[in-house]
């Protein structure tokens, strides 16, 4: 069955300073699918997704989710319906976790801060998602920046949306979190039909992850589909300006190889 579209981004044109970034791009995010945006920097992934929740106003094209115009709703009601993990943010002094985690609440409170009864189990169960539980009463400013990070993620799941959007979120964690931060993306997808689309740079990670690729290049989606289809050897030694080896393992799993000026040392040993 087809899931249902939340969120399109169509014939997208996108400017800074009058210079345009992305050209007529196109990206569709659906109800219980990962759509992972690749490709080299500068080539418009973040951008693209800024667009997407509004906060890059496009000069062409069109914004909208479920069906309404995303440009017209109100920010309240956006906000209940869409989030965004940015690369980075302002680190609040002094604040505790807990409480930077339940700033993803304001969407649902009133002026002076009440009227959202179910806020506070929803932020322990964000906490909890993201390994950030054990420091809930630790100032922010004293984490490192991998621990930051999931406390930003923890921000984003207690704004407890249908669309997630994550810039680079496993950026700063090492190994062993960027994959339970995949993990996550992947459960948000599969447990809680959320459309997620996210910028990854881990070409292996995004394959892994993600049902749909979207590679940019010089601001032009040059490919969208599925992982085999996007990762071949021939388009992605072309965008990357290096050769770049495609197979898939025994599991049927997409593996990419860059092959730099010494990679036959490896061989040779």
């Amino acid at each position: 069955m087809t899931s249902e579209v939340a969120l399109t981004g169509a014939d997208l044109t996108l400017a800074y300073d009058g210079r345009t970034v992305v050209h007529g791009a196109g990206i569709e995010l659906r109800a219980g699918r990962v759509v992972a945006l690749i490709g080299p920097n500068g080539s418009g992934k973040s951008t693209l997704l800024r667009s997407l929740a509004r906060l890059h106003a496009p000069q062409g094209g069109s914004v909208t989710l479920d069906g309404d115009d995303a440009l017209a709703l109100r920010p309240r009601d956006f906000a209940r319906r869409v989030t965004l993990l940015t690369q980075s943010r302002p680190t609040p002094g002094g604040v505790r976790v807990r409480d930077v985690v339940a700033y993803g609440r304001h969407p649902y409170r009133s002026r002076f801060g009440a009227g959202d009864p179910d806020g506070p189990a929803v932020v322990e169960r964000a906490m909890r998602l993201t390994g950030v539980d054990g420091m809930a009463g630790r100032a922010v400013d004293e984490l490192s920046g991998g621990e930051l990070q999931r406390v930003w993620l923890a921000t984003c799941l207690a704004q407890d949306t249908g669309v997630v959007l994550l810039d680079e979120p496993t950026t700063f964690l090492d190994l062993r979190y960027q994959i339970e931060t995949l993990d996550i993306v992947r459960d948000l997808a599969d447990e809680h039909g959320v459309a997620v689309g996210v910028v990854l740079h881990d070409l292996d990670q995004a394959a892994a992850v993600a049902d749909e690729l979207v590679l940019l290049h010089r601001g032009v989606v040059r490919a969208a589909g599925r992982p085999a289809d996007v990762l071949t050897a021939e388009l992605l030694t072309e965008i990357y300006g290096l050769r770049i080896d495609v197979a898939v393992d025994a599991g049927g799993h997409v593996r990419t190889r860059p092959l730099g000026r010494h990679h036959a040392r490896a061989v040779l040993r």
